[in-house]
């Protein structure tokens, strides 16, 4: 065998190897959708051991020495291409990455997980955060626990952001809020001098069948392939995949609120856009992978934002709604209509909250996580604080605990460090789409026929294509020329929002 044919078939077993774990990967991502959306109650607790088995199976593929023993041989071989060079100094630190956990880790962290988001269900429905507060002080324990197997240079929180972040750290979000907040606090507080949108219109009575109907219309506009995926109902919003060609969306409905079906549904078919667009070829590899959380954020909250709450999408979809709902909008013009989906009222609800206070709401969850790392704030503390900060920087008053510090599903995961990428996607989602309408300036003419597609075939070639290959800076910088520029961002907020409220 020459030399050439030795790597050839070296990388062969190497894929091979990689989508064997992708298959596992799979088969526990499955699990845990069932889990959030079809399982019997009384299913969970042989759930959580076998959500636990396969995580371990899945661990133990991820640290074999097989797997090892093929990237030494394919370290620097000259004979593979630069896509298949990358995959394999990817796969290297991700190797080395987990190779730093113990078997027994991953599977109490598994457990523990498990338990903990059943407990926070029954929580949630029982609005009472007693009820989780047990399962989440084990997982934080845990994950300060995780902080010290992968390392930190500075403070503990850099660990758990970097899993979803590369390269993220809390001086480089703090940074950023303390930079980015008192612009849109100024901004809000000219917001508020202004005259408000109406908006009661939104707040009637919607028929949950019918709102269904019209989400599934609209997501299937803007590109969701239904032979490639589907979409459910969870308690909390969320995306998952299983490979390219089945991702799974869900969303909730409330029967007296327009807005929150709808755009959970177009949030999360951005992140399904992106999954579906992954390359096929590339199943089980870093090539075939979302590049980070921020960069799947930025798909998500572009879709959510630049698209579903611009002027030129409802000037196409608005008869639509008409058409679905006539009794609630009878009288209601679509420029009211644009005017109160885009109104800044500071809430309760992160997902349900404008784009300008949206990132308060980011900032104080990214706030608590840092002192529960730090050990600053204790579990029992939670409810208290996330009240005292909800008062300072939104001026309003949390009154119970499910639209509280319970509303979101993140910490019952074990997704310490998710947070700062909501924020960090918006950002690169405003520089992302401000580019597309400088390459194709006829983007809002083609919207306002009902038109996407040329939208997404953008992102695909810019984006989605390389799967993991390249960081979010290096993606930023080949899709826009330049790295995260803020001020893309805050020119789109500044713009959007002068207009609305004529300041």
């Amino acid at each position: 065998m020459t030399n050439i044919e030795g790597v050839r078939a070296s990388y062969g077993l190497y894929r091979q190897h990689m989508r064997k774990l992708a298959d596992v990967r799979a088969a526990l991502a499955l699990m845990q959708w069932d889990q959030e959306t079809y399982m019997p109650v009384r299913g969970s607790g042989f759930r959580a051991q076998q959500v636990a088995t396969l995580s371990e199976m899945a661990h133990e593929m991820v640290t074999a020495e097989k797997l090892e023993s093929l990237l030494d041989s394919l370290d620097g071989a000259t004979d593979l291409n630069d896509i298949e060079r990358k995959n394999i100094s990817l796969t290297r630190e991700d190797f080395l990455k987990q190779k730093k956990y113990p078997a027994a880790f991953v599977r109490k962290m598994s457990e523990t997980v498990s338990k903990s988001f059943n407990a926070w269900n029954l929580a949630k429905k029982e609005n009472r955060f007693s009820l989780f507060e047990k399962e989440l002080a084990e997982l934080v324990q845990l994950k300060k626990e995780e902080t010290e197997i992968l390392g930190y240079k500075e403070h503990p929180y850099d660990a758990l952001m970097d899993e979803f972040e590369r390269g993220c750290t809390v001086r480089l979000m703090d940074n950023i809020f303390e930079n980015m907040l008192p612009k849109l606090r100024g901004l809000h507080e000219k917001i508020q001098e202004a005259k408000s949108p109406d908006d009661f219109f939104l707040f009637n009575s919607f028929d949950k069948k019918i709102q269904w109907g019209l989400g599934m219309q609209v997501i299937a506009e803007l590109g969701f392939d239904f032979e490639a995926g589907r979409q459910d109902i969870s308690s909390h919003p969320f995306s998952t995949s299983f490979n390219k060609f089945d991702v799974r969306i869900t969303t909730r409905i409330d029967e007296n609120d327009f807005s929150s079906m709808l755009f959970s549904c177009i949030h999360e078919t951005g992140h399904a856009l992106y999954e579906q667009g992954l390359p096929e070829s590339e199943y089980g590899l870093p090539s075939g992978e979302f590049a980070s959380l921020g960069i799947h954020e930025s798909q998500s909250r572009l879709w959510e934002n630049h698209v579903g709450r611009s002027r030129a999408f409802w000037k196409f979809n608005y008869p639509l709604v008409t058409e679905k709902f006539p009794e609630a909008f009878s009288g209601i013009s679509e420029e009211q209509f644009y005017k109160a989906i885009n109104k800044v009222k500071p809430s309760l609800i992160r997902t349900e909250s404008d784009e300008l206070t949206y990132h308060f709401h980011v900032m104080i969850r990214y706030e608590i996580e840092k002192m529960l790392i730090s050990g600053d704030l204790q579990t029992n503390d939670i409810p208290a604080c996330w009240k005292e900060k909800y008062r300072k920087w939104l001026d309003v008053e949390v009154p119970d605990d499910t639209r509280g510090c319970l509303q979101d599903v993140h910490w019952s995961h074990g997704s310490f460090g998710y947070f700062p990428t909501y924020s960090l996607g918006s950002f690169y989602a405003a520089q992302f789409f401000a580019q597309a309408k400088k390459e194709e300036p006829d983007i809002n003419e083609k919207m306002e026929r009902g038109e996407t597609k040329g939208l997404l075939q953008w992102l695909r070639q810019r984006i989605h294509g390389s799967g993991r290959i390249w960081n979010s800076e290096e993606i930023c910088k080949i899709a826009t020329g330049e790295t995260l520029n803020v001020r893309y961002f805050l020119d789109y907020l500044f713009e959007k929002y002068s207009k609305i409220y004529e300041i």
